[in-house]
């Protein structure tokens, strides 16, 4: 009597998406956001930078959701080695802050879209797949603000923080939010003394005398 062969196992022909963020109660909602969808999948979590990198190697994600604000390494930073390493690998920003310079900031760095956490699903759902389209995703606001910035009205009205690099903003970010020099050190990972170096540079560039005043700068341009 012939044996009969089995099947060959069917091939999962979801999208597959890493995320990383460091709440475990976004990672589950975004998860379960992701997983409803017939065409997409969660293949991986982490935390921060670190296991995100490792996570990518180890999954071959499609697509990458960095968050902006995590441990140590920002999300900022992690779309830049991500970009290096994986120079075809599609990354969607997403964060609490709706303020177009942090999405020009990680547009910059080579995410291909960025939206807010106050989005519906949906909205999320619509994002992944724009960017899937090689498209990319942001905001109406964003967008206007984007093309403002290439225009000459632009470059008459440019905000202090645009002047400051990648790493100087992060530190901005911290202290401004009432963080102390060992504190954002520590958030980082760099010394106190090049924090403090940091520090020196934004107060100068900014034109501003203390730790206060980029406090009341922030909380007027509503980016905290």
């Amino acid at each position: 009597m012939p044996v009969q062969k089995s099947a060959p196992a069917k091939k999962d022909a979801r999208r597959k998406i890493l995320i990383v963020d460091d709440h475990p109660f976004m990672r589950e909602g975004l998860r379960g956001a992701i997983n409803r969808e017939p065409d997409l999948r969660v293949c991986g979590e982490a935390e921060n930078a670190h296991q995100a990198l490792l996570a990518v190697q180890k999954t071959a994600p499609d697509l990458v959701l960095v968050d902006i604000t995590l441990p140590g390494k920002s999300g900022l930073e992690l779309v830049k080695d991500l970009k290096a390493l994986h120079p075809r690998l599609c990354i969607l920003a997403i964060s609490m802050h709706d303020e177009s310079l942090y999405a020009q900031r990680m547009l910059r760095a080579g995410a291909s879209g960025y939206i807010t956490k106050q989005q519906p699903p949906e909205e999320l759902i619509r994002a992944i797949r724009q960017v899937f389209r090689n498209q990319i995703y942001v905001s109406k606001e964003v967008s206007e603000s984007v093309l403002r910035h290439f225009s000459g009205q632009a470059q008459k009205n440019r905000s202090p923080l645009e002047i400051l690099t990648d790493r100087e903003f992060e530190v901005f970010r911290l202290l401004a939010a009432g963080k102390s020099i060992s504190e954002v050190a520590e958030i980082i990972s760099l010394s106190p003394s090049t924090v403090s170096t940091y520090r020196s540079r934004i107060l100068l560039k900014m034109n501003m005398k203390s730790n206060a005043d980029l406090t009341v700068y922030m909380l007027e341009n509503k980016l905290s």
